[in-house]
């Protein structure tokens, strides 16, 4: 028996010991994290499970077509709580990524791991981690196919949603023969690719455009043009109206541009924090680079959050890319 296999049976083995669940998903969710959510809930419900699922903030609006999204309870709107003896955690990848919810965990919670990150700790006492995996959801597919449930179009449309996002619209390295096949299948139930592609790739805000107008003019190229670099200031959130989604993808623009390895997004947060987002193009591991900071992720995409003003976090984090990338060079 794999060990995976293992892990598959340890999970199933977790779910069929409770009754109630508590399902959340990391900070700032995605498309994965989000519908990775919205799939464990319904995979729950199928078993005739009762579940809560919660955000530590608000769902981002993009994913409010998914079915079920209406019921994900931001957990900034209630002023009490129950506290859950059964946790799943979707798509984080360390206990850190929870955030406040965690304060809804009892003391004895037992806590399921689902995630993909190659950086995730296993923080769970039952943990379904498969780091070669291209989303939650993929995870989240074979779980499904493992304990032979009926796929219908809600869990479609919420699974397809991850891999779309995860893989970029299926255009990044991840994307295997393994989640084409996944793909095809979640087609044959009803998913409206067009429209989910519609919906959470193509369509951006206002305040997206104006923060990207923002975001451009801090442009600094450094490493002879092989490292690329992007800020927004709280400043700039509240000038442009933004909100932490308006955010997302900024980060591309540095990595896409000819010649750059590693991009990176300087973003300024709250109590003298800067969220730091990392892409690469084929070289650096920037995982590595975020985990050393405290933070984690995939090879060609992560993140990490550092105390510190933005002058502060600059010269650490562009220290460190310089020194990766010369060593890079080296090796050429």
């Amino acid at each position: 028996m794999s060990s995976y296999q293992a892990s598959l049976e340890a999970a199933v083995r977790f779910i069929h010991r409770h009754q109630h669940f508590l399902v959340v998903n990391h900070v700032n969710p995605d498309g994965d994290a989000t519908g990775s959510l919205l799939a464990m809930g319904w995979l729950l419900r199928q078993l005739g499970k009762r579940v809560t699922l919660v955000n530590e903030g608000e769902t981002p609006a993009k994913f409010s077509f998914l079915p079920g999204a209406d019921a994900i309870v931001n957990m900034s709107t209630r002023t009490e709580h129950d506290t859950y003896d059964a946790v799943i955690t979707c798509d984080c990848a360390d206990f850190a990524r929870i955030g406040e919810v965690a304060a809804w965990f009892a003391p004895k919670c037992e806590l399921l791991n689902i995630d993909h990150h190659p950086t995730n700790d296993l923080f769970g006492d039952v943990n379904l981690v498969r780091i070669d995996a291209a989303a939650t959801a993929e995870v989240i597919f074979d779980l499904v196919k493992f304990m032979e449930l009926t796929i219908n179009a809600e869990l479609a449309t919420c699974l397809y949603t991850g891999l779309l996002t995860d893989t970029g619209g299926f255009r990044y390295s991840n994307t295997t023969p393994r989640v084409m096949e996944a793909a095809s299948e979640l087609l044959k139930h009803g998913v409206e690719p067009a429209r989910i592609a519609e919906q959470v790739l193509e369509t951006i805000t206002k305040a997206h455009v104006e923060l990207l107008r923002h975001a451009l003019q801090t442009l600094e190229l450094m490493d002879g043009d092989r490292a690329a670099y992007l800020t927004v200031t709280l400043a700039d959130m509240a000038k442009t109206g933004a909100g932490n989604d308006d955010t997302e993808g900024l980060v591309t623009y540095a990595r896409n541009i000819e010649g750059v390895e590693v991009g990176v997004l300087y973003k300024e947060v709250a109590g003298g924090k800067v969220k730091v987002s990392f892409r690469s193009r084929s070289e650096v591991d920037v995982a590595a680079i975020a985990k050393s900071l405290g933070g984690g992720g995939h090879i060609r995409a992560a993140g990490c959050t550092v105390e510190g003003t933005l002058a502060e976090v600059k010269a650490v984090v562009s220290q460190k890319v310089s020194a990766v990338l010369r060593k890079c060079g080296e090796r050429a």
